[in-house]
């Protein structure tokens, strides 16, 4: 049996501090500081604590060349060895060059922060509570600073090239009525055929070909390499003649391929866990949960260091193409990268370095009143906006 280290590691030097027992057995709490190696890969969850000897051991391993252990282990214990084995960080492979399949061709480093950066159970309500705490934004700005100028100006404005005003198109006067929503009304279920039009304009395939040896699908969003990896899941919550539950829609066939049902209960706590408690996402009668098939782009862009930010390039394009079709629809939407990740993974059975869970996108009808504040200046929305949570005018 020789070892081979796991394909996608990252080492980083972390200050751990601890309460020193001693000084509080004397009466005199305090914190000791204590340095670490921790071990951050694509395979696990969390950090993996190293020793001195199995940071060495692992630096001697190869990914790809599998090894003799004796050649490995240094000053490494059994048990020490064992325990990279138990984590994954080495694996073991047949003398005959049998070896374990890496993930799917990921660029080290972005496989690494896809996988240590997903949520599990975060509450947002926590972190509004801690923002509180301090004092809002003042006490952050009292904290850090001023914040950052809401703009870029480049040189001196004496020097700036007035340009016409830009021409009013329908699409311009449409997307003025754009504001995230989050207000939506509890008790009107979203019709199945406004559901459809959404999900057909963003997600569906309007043409396929043949184009170089690739098949090929044409939708109405930019692709990198035309290879459109993200999927569109369905939370139904409140759809007429939907059942609530679970659906994965086929962009091909144009259809919702049923998952799991939900009761309303369930689908609500569901969508509550998904989108961490932001209270205001939580009653959209749809959640769209968007999710990489990574290998559709990474068998082409293979371990290639761009290829992970044109993923989330895709999800952005679709998260625009969703607000302009619901807005002309007179729907509300929004989008979330402040998500559970997890929560979602473990509802549809997913492999997070298979298939990922990029963001959360909804839609709906707008509720009457205003309970959590948008930002809608242009007043499209709400003629009555201030910049303040309030009624709107003739509500």
């Amino acid at each position: 049996m020789q070892w081979l280290r796991c394909p996608h590691l990252l080492i980083e030097p972390a200050e751990v501090r601890e309460l020193d027992q001693a000084a509080l057995l004397r009466g005199q709490p305090n914190f000791v500081t204590r340095r670490v190696w921790r071990a951050l890969c694509s395979h696990r969850d969390g950090a993996f604590a190293l020793t001195d000897a199995q940071l060495a051991l692992l630096g001697r391993a190869s990914p790809r060349e599998p090894q003799a252990p004796d050649l490995l282990r240094g000053s490494a214990s059994e048990a020490e060895c064992q325990a990279l084995l138990d984590a994954g960080l080495l694996r073991e492979v047949n003398d005959d060059g049998n070896r374990l399949p890496a993930d799917v061709a990921w660029h080290p480093l972005a496989a690494v922060l896809h996988r240590q950066c997903r949520w599990s159970d975060v509450d947002s309500r926590e972190t509004d509570a801690r923002l509180e705490a301090v004092g809002g934004m003042a006490g952050l700005e009292a904290l850090f600073g001023p914040v950052p100028d809401s703009h870029l100006s480049c040189g001196d404005p004496a020097q700036r090239l007035a340009l016409p005003y830009a021409a009013s198109t329908s699409l311009s006067k449409s997307l003025q009525q754009r504001s995230t929503c989050r207000n939506f009304d509890r008790t009107r279920a979203l019709a199945l055929q406004d559901l459809a039009s959404v999900l057909g304009h963003v997600y569906g395939v309007q043409a396929e070909a043949e184009v170089s040896g690739l098949h090929a699908l044409k939708k109405l969003v930019p692709s990198a390499g035309g290879l459109h990896p993200v999927e569109a899941f369905v939370l139904a919550q409140n759809v007429a003649g939907l059942a609530s539950g679970l659906y994965h829609y086929h962009c091909v066939a144009h259809a919702l391929e049923p998952l799991r049902g939900l009761s309303s209960e369930e689908a609500r706590d569901l969508a509550a866990r998904c989108v961490a408690h932001q209270t205001w996402f939580e009653d959209a009668p749809v959640l769209i949960f968007l999710v990489c098939r990574f290998q559709r782009t990474f068998w082409k862009y293979r371990e290639h260091a761009k290829a992970y930010r044109a993923v989330t390039v895709d999800v952005g394009h679709l998260s625009m193409l969703q607000y302009a079709v619901a807005t002309e629809l007179g729907l509300g939407s929004f989008f979330t990268a402040a998500i559970n990740e997890m929560a979602i993974e473990r509802a549809l059975n997913l492999d997070p370095m298979q298939t990922g869970v990029m963001a959360v996108t909804g839609l709906g009808w707008r509720a009457a009143q205003m309970h959590s504040l948008e930002f809608d200046p242009l007043r499209r929305v709400w003629p009555d906006w201030s910049g303040a949570i309030g009624t709107p005018a003739g509500t």
